[in-house]
């Protein structure tokens, strides 16, 4: 599922390209997705001016003069400026088309969100997310005190959208392994010096990935197209039984949560 730094190298892709646009059509030729695309939305959006293209957790949120459009991904969608008579492929379910342009959503697996929010209230899926982890608040003090009590394992706790948001599978086990921390250790347990150390590695983490134009896992591709690179990073995801690139020790893997988990035993304590 495309991560943080997958959705926002998206935006960084749209944003100064159809910023300031006016949307002159919508074509949805399957609206099917995990909820259903609302069929108004040609009538909704034509003659709206894009104010602004802006994440929020691994939404993006489409300003319009009138209201917001929320996208998510899902598993395998991917968001493309092409040209408004580009002839689809067969997962190509919608387009807002800005002029001689349009914004192309490609969907194989049909669980990504189009939903349309009118006015300036925030959408209900927003209501209850956690802090941003790129934010100037989210730091070791933060971390420190949010965790408190806590026995759920740190990785789980990381995952949690209601405590951080955006940090998926990947880049916990990355930022963990960078931390030096167990997985499975308590997140309540962590003390000052290694939440300080946590923090500061999710955020190296994901500005690495980032700057790789994140990780091309199963169809994820920019806004132009482009796979990301940060998966030639990795330094334990996906890597079981290979050796460590800090230690040598083989990479260990183990189910959390339902999710694969991996981790250096020797680094990692």
């Amino acid at each position: 599922m495309p991560e943080l730094p997958e959705v926002e190298t998206t935006r960084r892709g749209i944003a100064p390209e159809l910023t300031g646009h006016q949307a002159t059509g919508v074509v949805i030729r399957n609206g099917r997705l995990r909820h259903p695309i609302p069929p108004d939305l040609e009538a909704t959006l034509a003659g709206q001016r894009l104010e602004a293209v802006e994440r929020r957790a691994k939404y993006l949120l489409f300003r319009f003069s009138g209201g917001s459009l929320l996208v998510h991904l899902g598993m395998s969608g991917s968001l493309r400026i092409v040209p408004a008579g580009l002839a689809p492929e067969k997962h190509d379910h919608l387009d807002i088309v800005f002029g001689p342009r349009a914004l192309r959503l490609r969907d194989p697996r049909r669980f990504g969100l189009v939903l349309w929010q009118a006015g300036e209230t925030p959408h209900p899926l927003l209501a209850h997310l956690g802090i941003e982890p790129l934010s100037d608040g989210f730091d070791g003090r933060w971390l420190h005190q949010a965790s408190r009590g806590r026995k759920t394992p740190v990785k789980l706790w990381l995952m949690d959208a209601a405590q951080v948001v955006g940090i998926g599978n990947i880049y916990a086990s990355e930022s963990l392994f960078r931390a030096g921390i167990d997985p499975t250790v308590p997140v309540g347990e962590l003390g000052p010096r290694r939440c300080a150390r946590l923090a500061a590695c999710i955020r190296e983490t994901l500005d690495d990935a980032l700057a790789a134009g994140g990780s091309t896992l199963r169809d994820f591709v920019g806004s132009n197209g482009s796979p990301g690179y940060f998966q030639q990073q990795y330094f334990v995801y996906g890597r079981d039984g290979e050796p460590c690139r800090r230690c040598a020790t083989p990479i260990r893997k183990r189910i959390m949560g339902q999710r694969a988990t991996f981790f250096c035993a020797h680094c990692q304590h």
